[in-house]
């Protein structure tokens, strides 16, 4: 039916072509009444898609996809948006309910094209890690999670670095931590402290120094300290144990970001991510937000790993829903995977070629 429309929607113009692709039958359940106002903000500017990628059915991974999961992600997190056109599908989707596989894909492709961001980019992960904890400094839990400071200037503004923080004696101190595990949590941004005896509570990000994030995995291959699978993040995280004290210091202060966390009791609950909703495991992405609105659907197209012992690839529809300090640029993205040992070493293990493609509301002669 929709080559037809095409075709005479060619010939006869705006006006036929509207009329026609009312009469096409869904291939869904019933639509939902008209949205409540919403502001409005410009969808982002990206250039065409390449011409075999035109509709989601061409996107590489597409007919393996879980079109059912992806389409709860986008009910869940797409209400956040400030696009009108994609609000209003939204509020489609989200009266819809639950749907099949065969219905939740007849949707997205019904209603959505594809528009690649231009250039290859990078794909990494990030997770939720649990960590041990003491309430009392004792070795090695000699890392103070401190909260933010009253003098932190607003608004991102640079604070001093790590090193001069780290110098300081803190004024007020939330738990302890190996200083290993507390570097890698504020890479993180969020994290769970497991003490003793058997409380837990969910750190949360607080602020930071306002400096620039700057990874510490390229000092390290150079000097030979890590190459292989261990240049990965339970690798370096290993190597930064096996060396704790001045030189993992040392290592770790190159790092000039510096964050601040705020404490919880721990609910069992995914963190809520910088767009406000909580971060669906496997679905969720954070973007940067100067050229990403959040709550904008894409699909990842990733493979050529550069890490040992990761998967090969990552296809999928998944939500914009957080940022990240080290996410800058157009086809740059932060994988979330969850909580826990096991979404840890998976994320550590992602980096890899990233081809991005935002899932923008069709036009009506394209469906």
């Amino acid at each position: 039916m929709r080559e037809p429309i095409r075709r005479l929607c060619r010939l006869g113009g705006v006006v036929v072509c509207l009329a026609l692709a009312a009469c096409v039958t869904p291939r869904y359940p019933i639509t939902a009444p008209p949205p409540s106002p919403r502001p409005y903000a410009p969808p982002s500017a990206v250039p065409s898609p390449p011409p075999e990628v035109r509709r989601l059915s061409d996107l590489p991974g597409w007919d393996n996809e879980d079109h059912a999961a992806g389409f709860r992600a986008f009910q869940a997190g797409c209400r956040v948006t400030t696009d009108p056109a994609l609000y209003d599908l939204c509020h489609q989707a989200r009266a819809l309910g639950p749907l099949g596989e065969g219905e939740a894909r007849a949707f997205l492709e019904d209603h959505f094209q594809p528009r690649a961001i231009e250039g290859e980019g990078l794909l990494t992960g990030y997770f939720v890690p649990e960590y041990e904890a003491r309430e009392q400094a004792i070795a090695p839990f000699t890392a103070p999670v401190r909260p933010k400071p009253a003098d932190l200037p607003p608004g991102g503004a640079p604070y001093t670095d790590r090193t001069a923080i780290e110098a300081e004696p803190p004024d007020r101190v939330l738990a302890w931590m190996r200083p290993e595990d507390l570097f890698f949590m504020q890479i993180q941004g969020s994290g769970v402290l497991d003490f003793p005896d058997g409380h837990r509570l969910k750190a949360s990000f607080a602020g930071s120094n306002g400096q620039p994030f700057t990874p510490i995995s390229g000092p390290l291959r150079e000097r030979g300290a890590v190459s292989g699978a261990g240049a990965s993040g339970p690798g370096i995280r290993a190597w930064l144990a096996d060396h704790r004290g001045p030189e993992a210091d040392a290592v770790m202060g190159l790092d000039r970001r510096y964050v601040f966390f705020t404490v919880a009791p721990d609910d069992g609950q995914d963190p809520v991510g910088t767009a406000g909703l909580p971060l669906p495991p496997g679905r969720a992405i954070a973007v940067d937000q100067s050229l990403h609105p959040l709550g904008g659907l894409y699909w990842i197209d990733a493979d050529a790993p550069l890490l040992s012992g990761a998967a090969p690839a990552y296809r999928r529809l998944a939500m914009a829903l957080d940022t990240g300090g080290a996410i800058k640029g157009p086809a740059r993205a932060d994988l979330y995977l969850g909580r826990g040992d096991a979404a840890g070493v998976e994320a550590g293990h992602i980096r890899h070629a990233l081809r991005l493609y935002e899932l923008v509301p069709a036009e009506p002669w394209d469906r």
